[in-house]
């Protein structure tokens, strides 16, 4: 196999795939904000043959995406914030059924932070620059990252170093929430913060797409009195520009092995 395509395809080759899933929801507004951001991705990289499938609810399911490719290379890109079971289980194991069908697959890394090695976590930048983008313009000085919640304790470790690293980037004072599962919900953690000194405090929205879990959060975040509450991250350019790297790893992973 010759250098990794997936960064760009020849004219005599189909274009390279990359498949976009996500967690799938219920909410209508789940599944569109997962379209819009395959489109934005096709927008910026014109080279490459972008679907999005769904891991539950919505449709299709990437391996359905994935039969309907024919012979080609494609990266399965997992729109998660976390290293949870979808993104330990689930995925690879679509990779292994996949492996009859005659597109050449690639599992690209999660969105959010992961363990690089023991006791040392990796903050993607551009996920940290998408968080700020998305906090609205009102002044605050102390900040929740509310996210949909897990219980794998290792995948919240990793959101408790987002929560961290964004209270870092913005100089104030920083607390994690859960919607759902073990940890503070958003209202807790806000009262936490203003216990502790902290006047006007936003949330940041640790959610790749609107649902109910975004709705609990953003609801309990402003009865206990937030300022503002981000919205999901939806189709921010900084996240585009984290799915390319993703994609870029993954192909150069792929020419490696080969």
């Amino acid at each position: 196999m010759r250098s990794a395509r997936l960064i760009g395809a020849s004219t005599s080759s189909p274009l390279p795939a990359v498949v976009l899933v996500a967690h799938g929801s219920r909410d209508p507004r789940a599944a569109a904000s997962t379209e819009a951001l395959a489109r934005a991705v096709r927008r910026a990289r014109p080279e490459w043959l972008v679907r999005a499938a769904y891991l539950d609810h919505a449709g299709p399911r990437p391996l359905e995406v994935l039969g309907s490719l024919g012979a080609r290379r494609a990266v399965l890109v997992p729109l998660l914030l976390t290293e949870a079971y979808h993104g330990r289980v689930d995925l690879p194991a679509v990779l292994a059924e996949a492996a009859d069908l005659p597109v050449e697959v690639a599992l690209a890394e999660v969105l959010g932070p992961r363990r690089a090695e023991p006791g040392r976590v990796r903050m993607p930048k551009l996920l940290l620059e998408a968080l700020v983008r998305r906090l609205p313009g009102a002044e605050f000085d102390a900040v929740v990252l509310a996210a949909a919640g897990t219980r794998d304790a290792v995948a919240r470790g990793t959101v408790e170093y987002a929560a961290a690293a964004l209270g870092a980037r913005l100089g104030v004072p920083s607390a994690v929430s859960y919607s759902s599962g073990v940890g503070p919900r958003a209202g807790d953690a806000v009262r936490v913060l203003r216990d502790g000194g902290a006047r006007r405090v936003a949330v940041a929205g640790y959610f790749l797409a609107p649902g109910q879990l975004y709705d609990l959060a953003a609801g309990s975040a402003r009865e206990a009195g937030a300022v503002s509450v981000a919205e999901p991250l939806g189709d921010v350019p900084e996240l585009v520009g984290l799915i390319s790297a993703r994609v870029a790893a993954a192909g150069a992973r792929m020419a490696v092995a080969a």
